[in-house]
């Protein structure tokens, strides 16, 4: 069940700054090892707390683009599937512009989670 405040977003993102700024600095200091698999877990953290924020959106607008290219809707999971299956039978070409376009859009949603300072 949801809560009012704080939402999910600002819990992970206030628990990547206590472990960022005060526990992973302790933890260099006198555990070097445990102090890099901190930095790990904080970043884990911050992946997580953007894929609450930003996934949702990301969701629906992969799961729109996919129902406009493959004419028909289903789950996000069953369109993902089909389009698959139109690779590698070959029903739909690699070079498709409006697959592309949709690759490429999806992609950058993906990259915006993962590691937005890639770009």
């Amino acid at each position: 069940m949801a809560q009012d405040r704080p939402t999910a977003p600002e819990l992970l993102t206030a628990i990547a700054d206590f472990l960022r700024e005060e526990a992973t600095p302790a933890l260099d200091r006198t555990e070097p090892r445990l102090g890099f698999q901190m930095r790990v877990a904080v970043n884990s953290l911050a992946i997580l707390e953007r894929e609450s924020r930003l996934g949702p959106e990301a969701d629906r607008r992969e799961h729109a683009r996919l129902a406009t290219l493959l004419g028909r809707d289903g789950t996000l999971d069953d369109l993902n599937r089909e389009l698959a299956r139109q690779l590698r039978s070959g029903t739909r070409d690699e070079c498709d512009a409006a697959m592309m376009a949709h690759l490429e859009a999806t992609t950058a949603d993906k990259i915006a989670i993962a590691n937005p300072k890639w770009r």
